[in-house]
């Protein structure tokens, strides 16, 4: 899943990266102002926002406004210092999907994201599960039939944006953008050759990935297409 963090406070950025990288798999995108958080979002994608209320410039506030004005629905969790109800209500007004006041820890934070991406998703199209295969967020780890699915750390990235994004295309350029930022050595053709890897060993598990002309690959349940 892939985050952009709203925060100027350079060692909780990084500190947040790493630990959101680390326990819950996350690709996390850092911005420290909400200029370009705002320029970003405008042209790539993410599963939620991470945002913190007293940036420099243009605040959380007006961020958020804006964000919503333009019917921008990614998901936004508020990180806040001033954990009052008349902020809670005011920022849920301009569009805050959840909350978490200062200081927190980690494995809060990871399930609160994993929640709105949920919920985001639409309960009755479940991203996380399809056919046989599930997909264990917490134990970082694909499933069949309960059964752990073996797969190298790059099968894993590639496999978890696409049952993320199940039945929905997704370019091979979205797919590398949300492997983690450490895999420098994964290009286009790269992601050709897990995802034939990852076809093989999607067998008997009721899906496929199917090929979609000039749009990419989209993760299917078998007999779909």
């Amino acid at each position: 899943m892939r985050i952009l963090l709203v925060e100027d406070e350079i060692e909780l950025a990084h500190w947040l990266s790493r630990s959101l990288a680390r326990h819950g798999g996350f690709t996390v995108d850092w911005a420290d102002d909400a200029e370009l958080a705002e320029r970003r979002l405008a042209v790539e994608e993410f599963d939620a926002v991470i945002l913190d209320l007293g940036l420099p410039g243009m605040d959380g506030h007006t961020f958020l406004t804006r964000l919503r004005a333009r019917d921008d629905r990614t998901p936004v969790l508020v990180l806040t210092a001033r954990d009052s109800l008349v902020e809670r209500i005011d920022t849920l007004h301009e569009g805050a999907d959840d909350f978490l006041p200062k200081p927190f820890v980690v494995e809060e934070l990871e399930a609160r994201l994993v929640a709105l991406i949920r919920r985001s998703r639409g309960r009755e199209h479940p991203r996380l599960a399809l056919g046989a295969l599930s997909l264990d967020t917490a134990a970082q780890r694909f499933l069949i039939n309960g059964q752990v699915l073996a797969l190298s750390p790059k099968e894993y990235a590639v496999l978890k944006v696409l049952i993320q994004k199940s039945g929905e295309p997704v370019a091979k350029q979205q797919i590398l953008d949300r492997i983690n930022s450490d895999e420098k050595e994964v290009n286009l053709e790269a992601v050709e050759v897990l995802v034939h890897r990852l076809r093989k060993k999607l067998v008997d598990t009721g899906t496929q990935i199917v090929t979609l002309r000039g749009m990419g690959y989209s993760l299917e349940p078998l007999g779909a297409t």
